[in-house]
């Protein structure tokens, strides 16, 4: 398996563990455009110099749009009827849970995107901020899975369960989401019991760490997909976070200076740091 990490001096692409700058370079938007980004980066290899591990690693997107999709396991649609039943919302979470059309969202442009090792933030105008680790689908612009990655999705319980049509404040904004640390190049999504694996550090003590694995989500990968490309167009291709079955306790959040790790096996670890 190849893995590629965006970097200052431009992607590298990393094989059992030695990593190589590519000739010629290779672009984010060009892996994405491609019919089969895995000849890219094996053909790019014949010619590219072994090199040192990355010291800093950049968020692997260019003009990718990230997206996520809500309410695919369990946990999520527990805690999300229970932070919003005072708001008379709760009853939406189950039904969207077992509805043909799955929740989908906007999430992020690359800009808003923290990198690895980088800092997340939590907004200033909510009291209760939680992580939400989700495995990642980096589909090209024909909406054909290439890859995948680690994704953060922060978010505002508070203002979500204030009211369900609040969702694009407590979701979108500033550092509102992770991606990292690599771009894991395939074309089948790994096997079910792949765990996702997620631990915050406050002060270098655990707070909160939890698991699931990617058999626990309701929806199919490819369903989520390709209701996501439906009547919508992304030249760049995108990434598509695919929801998380790992949600803190209720007298849980997040506090500035934190560190949460997100671990999926085959593809690493993101690291990033609350502000």
């Amino acid at each position: 398996m190849l893995k590629l990490h965006a970097t200052p001096a431009g992607i590298l692409i990393e094989r059992d563990g030695k990593f190589f700058q590519p000739v010629p370079p290779l672009s984010w938007d060009g892996i994405f455009a491609s019919a089969d980004p895995g000849a890219l980066a094996a053909t790019a290899l014949t010619n590219a110099t072994e090199t040192a591990p990355p010291t800093r690693l950049l968020a692997p997107i260019q003009s990718q749009e990230v997206w996520a999709a809500g309410v695919t396991y369990f946990r999520s649609r527990t805690a999300r009827m229970e932070e919003s039943k005072e708001a008379g919302g709760g009853t939406f979470y189950d039904k969207v849970y077992h509805a043909p059309r799955p929740e989908l969202f906007y999430k992020a442009a690359a800009h808003r995107v923290a990198a690895p090792g980088g800092q997340v933030r939590i907004r200033r105008d909510s009291k209760w901020n939680v992580p939400e680790p989700e495995f990642t689908l980096a589909l090209n612009s024909a909406g054909r899975l290439i890859g995948c990655t680690i994704g953060n999705d922060m978010s505002s319980r508070d203002i979500e369960g204030e009211n369900p049509l609040y969702l694009p404040q407590a979701k979108v904004y500033d550092q509102s989401a992770a991606l990292g640390p690599c771009l894991l190049l395939l074309d089948t999504p790994p096997p079910v019991e792949t765990t996702i694996a997620i631990e915050i550090l406050r002060a270098g003590a655990n707070v909160f760490a939890g698991t699931t694995t990617l058999g626990q989500i309701k929806r199919p990968f490819a369903e989520l997909a390709e209701y996501l490309f439906r009547d919508h167009s992304f030249p760049h291709g995108c990434y598509l976070m695919t929801g998380t079955g790992i949600i803190p306790p209720d007298a849980f959040t997040l506090a500035s200076g934190d560190e949460i790790r997100i671990t999926i096996g085959p593809i690493g670890t993101l690291v990033n740091t609350v502000v």
